[in-house]
């Protein structure tokens, strides 16, 4: 995690009977391997110029004379800048004047962005960090990531995640019965909705939401629609997106938690609530479902594709109806 520069204040000094000397020390000397792991070390060499005299003096330092700075260990990104992740005990003191040498260390080279990747068991150090005008740019349940621009004028770092994916599960059996459950205290029968998981499809998101909420497996159809809205969670925006699925089985098994209650309900009868006659957008899904029943709506639905950047397979939602009709 530390890596270590080397400096000397080292000077040969003259007599002089009539004015001051100036002396301009110059960094020129690389010393070989003696930082701590694979870092490199610098030593410099210090030049003076005498008054009474055109000559130059130069005399290396001793190693008594040489002064040790530690630097935190990085590893470079795609963009120009580097990635600093935080594994070791330190304390806030010592810590503090090796970030501000780090930083000076990163100019030097011409880094843009820094970025510090701070374990919450090291949440101490936070203080410090800001003080050396870094700021948040995403917190995860197990580490706080930071961030800070070295060149002047506005940064170009990409910005936190911007919004939260939901989805709604509309789930049709033969009969024509769509799968509700009640909003707990509220008498309002409502579809199988959550939250997607970080690293989860949506297809496999809305058949996990249907299990959690009602214990019936299910098979994803398809996307039927989507709604974006904004400064909807902790003023993040919102994807919402609601799914077509057939069921596997029958037999329900509610959650507890959230759900006062489930069952089967007839199509008819869940779009004659006042809230879905009454609210805009549920009267706009509803409609939606009523005519993907009758065959007159395609969604899109997930087909596995690979990138020429990766070769993880992911799903691209698509209207395969109208594309096979070529």
């Amino acid at each position: 995690m530390i890596r270590s520069l080397f400096f000397s204040s080292t000077f040969v000094r003259t007599t002089f009977t009539s004015f001051t000397p100036r002396f301009t020390p110059i960094p020129v000397l690389r010393c070989p391997g003696i930082g701590v792991g694979n870092s490199a070390s610098f030593c410099s060499k210090s030049f003076s110029v005498s008054a009474k005299s055109t000559f130059f003096m130069e005399q290396a330092p001793t190693a008594d004379e040489v002064q040790q700075v530690e630097l935190l260990d990085a590893t470079e990104d795609n963009h120009g800048g580097v990635i600093v992740e935080m594994d070791k005990p330190m304390d806030c003191e010592i810590f503090a004047p090796i970030l501000r040498a780090s930083i000076a260390h990163w100019k030097k080279q011409g880094k843009k962005g820094v970025w510090i990747k701070l374990p919450i068991e090291l949440a101490h150090l936070v203080e410090a960090i800001v003080k050396e005008r870094f700021w948040y740019h995403h917190a995860e349940p197990k580490y706080l990531m930071l961030v800070y621009w070295i060149p002047e004028g506005a940064h170009t770092l990409p910005v936190n995640a911007t919004h939260r994916v939901g989805i709604g599960a509309f789930v049709l059996n033969d009969k024509k019965e769509e799968k509700s459950g009640m909003f707990r205290g509220t008498g309002v029968w409502k579809f199988p909705t959550g939250v997607v998981d970080e690293g989860e499809d949506i297809c496999k998101a809305a058949e996990r939401e249907v299990r959690e909420e009602t214990g019936i497996d299910t098979e994803f159809v398809e996307v039927l629609a989507f709604r974006q809205t904004h400064q909807a969670f902790f003023g993040k925006s919102d994807l919402f997106f609601v799914c077509m699925l057939k069921p596997l089985t029958s037999e329900i098994s509610k959650q507890e938690l959230e759900i006062e209650d489930a069952q089967w309900m007839k199509l008819e009868d869940y779009t004659a609530q006042p809230l879905i006659q009454k609210h805009e957008v549920l009267k706009y899904i509803n409609n939606i479902c009523v005519t993907k029943i009758e065959k007159q709506y395609s969604g899109f639905s997930p087909v596995l594709t690979s990138t020429a950047f990766s070769s993880k397979r992911n799903f691209l939602y698509l209207n395969e109806y109208d594309l096979n009709r070529r």
